[in-house]
């Protein structure tokens, strides 16, 4: 059990860090919000994965061979899961305040609850695909190579293998997930933007529907 707390703690106690470093700073976060996804984001992860492990547990049906190959699978879930509690707990006053949008120029025209879930949303779908070539391909590619003749006969190869498959995942991982979407997203003034940008617009005289831009975070 251990095994499984301490990891899934450690790695939630990072990406709080990371998104909050990485949050939108056109409004202030308080430290309470900071706190509760932390708090929200280990306490999810470790129930998740402590659960599909005591029902794989309990699986009568599945193999020894199967129940472990499973078992390899369960921290994507919980890791996917707890970076998307993280992100929407940190982050929640931007849901309830909005957030600053940008003209073609760079200038402020207004705030945005609309603009916010964009951004959120665009986060959030990054925070899922970051783990998934880390913690999918290695149980795949592993499960794979432990049966080669070569590991079987040298059963201490194992661990310097799983280390370097491990190392390509997560050099896939990063670019992947940073690709996902640009930097600064648009946002149309008039697919709902909030009130205050539509009267912007209005009052100067946009004949097209104009893009904003908006920093996710």
């Amino acid at each position: 059990m251990l095994c499984l707390l301490c990891p899934q703690w450690l790695n939630q106690s990072h990406n709080a860090c990371v998104n909050y470093a990485n949050r939108n700073a056109s409004k202030p976060s308080p430290t309470s919000k900071f706190i509760q996804g932390y708090l929200g984001a280990v306490i999810s992860a470790v129930s998740i994965a402590v659960g599909l492990n005591v029902l794989i547990q309990r699986a009568n049906k599945f193999t020894p061979a199967t129940r472990l190959l499973i078992q390899r699978f369960v921290p994507f879930p919980a890791v996917a899961s707890a970076n998307i509690c993280n992100v929407v707990l940190m982050r929640h006053t931007e849901l309830e305040e909005g957030i600053d949008v940008l003209d073609n120029n760079g200038n402020i025209v207004g705030s945005s609850r609309v603009a916010a879930k964009h951004a959120l949303l665009e986060t959030a779908l990054t925070r899922v695909v970051l783990p998934m070539p880390i913690l999918v391909l290695p149980p795949i590619i592993m499960s794979v190579l432990e049966k080669t003749s070569l590991l079987r006969a040298r059963p201490r190869m194992v661990l310097p293998v799983q280390s370097l498959v491990c190392l390509a995942a997560f050099g896939l991982a990063l670019p992947l997930a940073i690709s996902l979407f640009p930097q600064m997203s648009e946002v149309s003034v008039g697919l709902g933007v909030s009130q205050g940008l539509q009267t912007t617009a209005t009052e100067r005289s946009w004949t097209a529907v104009p893009l904003l831009w908006v920093l996710p975070g």
